[in-house]
């Protein structure tokens, strides 16, 4: 199934499934009454439907099979939000060792363009700091705890932090728990997963270039409104046979920017449940992002975007996450 939280034309928020191609959206409650009556708690919302488990995704599914029309409304007269707005955490890892070795290669470019002589600067610069987070990328999962309520969805306005002169897209792969656990096996772990978005995870690059080196964050490179976009649905698990086959395509303003695929990570979902469920534990719909594909960003060319650009990031099963950048707002 392709889930989805859509807002109506009476400015409800409701749970639905994108039908017909995506053109259609299934409101699921709306759906569920025509066909039983009265109203079922798990189709609340797509949260509720996560934490339901394997009951509430059978009872989803029959309401999906048969579709009656009147629960049925074309995707263009509904606004999508993400999938889960907000999520109940969220944790964005770096699963991808090219991204992390082309975006250190790059900032260090950056600097030496700054000075008399950018080839002499650049063969002089230390890089045991970024060699020494390459080594523990490869040692174990990293990741940071993101904002959950700068969550948006595909059909939100998206917001240029009043701060920032260099804003960048980052493409990347995300799931969302299903099963709540803790102390998960790698094993195990693809039991938990309820399904699979496209994050689109803004940076404000200047702002974050001068607060990594307190060896903290990132904080306002990343944490502003709308900086993490998801969408345009959760396909559940059950619908990617191989979630680590999967092509990643970049495009601003139609042009293609960078690609990859998604059996580039190092680390894979099973890896990160496992690794963060020591002796913690996972909740419905908490999210995991896998941190940007390999050439999935402005950072590695050193590109921004600018403002009216749109973005669209793509990913093979799930489709295409549009987001059309806003003006820049007034510095305090």
């Amino acid at each position: 199934m392709r889930l989805v939280t859509f807002v109506n034309s009476e400015g409800l928020e409701l749970a639905g499934a994108l039908i017909e191609q995506d053109q259609s959206v299934l409101d699921l409650q709306q759906a569920y009454t025509e066909l039983h009556g009265g109203r079922a708690a798990p189709l609340a919302s797509v949260l509720a439907l996560a934490e339901a488990g394997e009951d509430g995704m059978e009872l989803a599914r029959n309401l999906v099979a048969k579709a009656p029309s009147t629960a049925v409304q074309e995707r263009a007269s509904v606004r999508l939000r993400a999938p889960i707005q907000p999520p109940p955490q969220m944790r964005d890892f770096s699963c991808f060792e090219l991204h992390l070795r082309q975006s250190f290669a790059a900032a260090r470019r950056f600097r030496a363009m700054r000075t008399p002589d950018p080839e002499a600067t650049l063969k002089a610069m230390n890089t045991s700091a970024d060699d020494r987070v390459i080594d523990t990328f490869n040692r174990q999962p990293i990741y940071y705890k993101c904002n959950r309520f700068a969550v948006v969805g595909v059909d939100d306005q998206f917001e240029w932090p009043a701060y920032s002169k260099a804003l960048d897209f980052e493409l990347e792969f995300g799931c969302y728990i299903g099963k709540r656990g803790k102390d998960i096996t790698r094993e195990n772990a693809r039991q938990h997963i309820f399904g699979y978005t496209i994050f689109n995870d803004i940076s404000a690059r200047d702002a974050q270039a001068k607060e990594m080196s307190g060896m903290l964050g990132p904080a306002k490179g990343k944490d502003f409104d709308t900086a993490n976009i998801m969408g345009p649905c959760l396909v559940t698990a059950d619908e990617l046979e191989d979630p680590y086959d999967l092509n990643m395509i970049a495009r601003v303003n139609g042009e293609e920017w960078g690609r990859g695929n998604t059996r580039d990570m190092r680390w894979q979902f099973e890896d990160v449940i496992a690794h963060v469920s020591q002796s913690e534990t996972l909740h419905s719909g908490e999210f995991l992002g896998s941190g940007t594909v390999g050439n999935g960003c402005g950072l590695e060319q050193l590109r921004y975007l600018k403002p009216g650009d749109v973005v669209e990031l793509e990913i093979d099963g799930i489709g295409m996450l549009r987001t059309q950048v806003g003006e820049k707002g007034n510095p305090f």
